[in-house]
């Protein structure tokens, strides 16, 4: 058996020999997402509150993806990353923040900053040949269909998992945080999204299994890394199956997490606080865990449609460390192509979003505390609905104009706030 998988490793080998490899490759990105809100109404707001008043906002993103291949199944890849904006409300106020780049700016000036540096090894095992192609930190790479991929360095957890085919992306899909990734689903980033660590990827046939662990910010929401990856870690396991159904492609996955970190738990925020004052977290930071898991998946309806859906959740008890403020959440949605009305390259996406946070949570901030992003002095709880359209259109062989369309009912979780529309335009650009 062993001879047998070596001749198979061989053949895959000389195959990928065959192919022609680029040694350097270059590609950017630019994107300009534009938002507006009307005014709305609430019984009372916090430090933390979504603004009442009307408001727009902006980001620009521009990404170069600089790659360089040393030999067959090796890659380098640099990402220098310059970003400018305003977001809405300071960015609070919601659970599923209505714009996926807004975390990466810190105001109105230019600020370059490096969001990846990393390196990829694939080793071919055996199996049926495979086609890897080439896109943005991806070399065009023939493989087999059984093959390990180790990847470490600094770049994004959801680079790796969670790798959704409809809804992963700010810059070219749906806009809210709620879809970019599980809701739940903490993982460990800076402030820009972005940390150190390694993962491993083991594909066999229609399996893929994928473990890694990332560096924790150094308190939460911050921007600069705790470098002691021994102590302070996100860790995570994913199985992904690839299947087909009626003939049509589809994927599902189950995502399990723990973090490791200095968190400040919420019902010890709460004990801790004199009677009439409002908890701080930052008064019970402990190193603790927080566990969670998540279960997606895509499906294709055909050869220009496809669904996706996801249900995450995490323990709840200790505060929101490097994502958003959700703790439970369920999303679906669909993704429709042009080809029917003459527009091949066009994109329509629908989906739904309910998000929710654990009792402690609720308690902690209808007590009047703050967390990373809400506050409103008080809570009257309710989960946080929101619903998303958007239509891409292709004006151009590299560029597409969206509008976007989001509703969000009960934002941040109060129902003592009125719902709120924020309307979306967004200018994306490839080379």
């Amino acid at each position: 058996m062993l001879a047998a998988l070596g001749l198979q490793a061989g053949v895959a080998a000389a195959q990928a020999q065959a192919v022609p490899e680029k040694e350097w490759d270059a590609r950017m990105q630019a994107s300009w997402i534009w938002q507006s809100k009307p005014a709305s109404s609430a019984r009372y707001s916090g430090p933390n509150s979504l603004s009442v008043s009307r408001e727009t906002g902006y980001t620009f993103s521009s990404t170069a993806y600089l790659g360089w291949k040393p030999a067959a199944g090796l890659e380098f890849w640099f990402n220098p990353e310059l970003v400018q904006g305003v977001p809405l409300s300071n960015l609070t106020g919601l659970g599923g923040m209505s714009n996926g780049e807004q975390q990466k700016v810190s105001g109105p000036n230019p600020t370059l900053y490096r969001a990846r540096i990393f390196m990829r090894r694939t080793w071919s095992l055996a199996g049926e040949a495979e086609q890897i192609e080439p896109e943005a930190n991806q070399f065009a790479l023939a493989t087999t269909r059984r093959r390990f991929v180790l990847t470490a360095g600094n770049l994004a957890v959801t680079d790796i998992f969670d790798d959704n085919a409809y809804a992963h992306d700010a810059r070219t899909q749906f806009m809210n945080w709620s879809f970019l990734t599980h809701g739940a689903f903490d993982f460990a980033a800076d402030a820009r999204g972005y940390s150190w660590g390694v993962a491993g990827e083991y594909y066999h046939d229609d399996w893929v299994f994928r473990a890694g662990r990332f560096m924790q910010p150094a308190e939460s929401n911050g921007l600069p890394l705790d470098r002691r990856l021994l102590r302070y870690y996100g860790d995570q396991l994913e199985i992904e199956h690839a299947h087909s159904m009626s003939g049509l492609p589809g994927k599902a996955r189950l995502l399990l997490f723990r973090n490791r970190a200095r968190m400040g738990s919420f019902d010890e925020a709460l004990q801790r606080a004199p009677a009439g004052v409002a908890p701080v977290l930052s008064t019970v930071r402990r190193d603790q865990s927080k566990v969670g898991a998540g279960v997606a998946l895509e499906q294709a309806l055909g050869a220009d449609a496809g669904v996706f859906a996801r249900g995450s959740w995490n323990d709840g008890g200790a505060e929101t460390y490097a994502f958003t403020e959700i703790d439970r959440s369920a999303t679906g949605g669909v993704e429709i192509k042009g080809r029917s009305w003459g527009r091949a390259e066009d994109r329509l996406g629908a989906a739904i979003a309910v998000n929710g946070i654990s009792s402690a949570h609720r308690r902690y901030l209808a007590a009047g505390g703050l967390g990373a992003f809400l506050g409103d002095g008080a809570l009257n709880y309710g989960t946080e609905r929101i619903a998303e359209l958007y239509y891409s259109m292709r004006l151009a062989k590299s560029t597409w104009f969206s509008i976007d369309w989001q509703r969000i009912v009960n934002p941040g979780y109060n129902r003592d706030r009125s719902p709120v529309s924020v309307a979306s335009v967004r200018l994306h650009f490839e080379l």
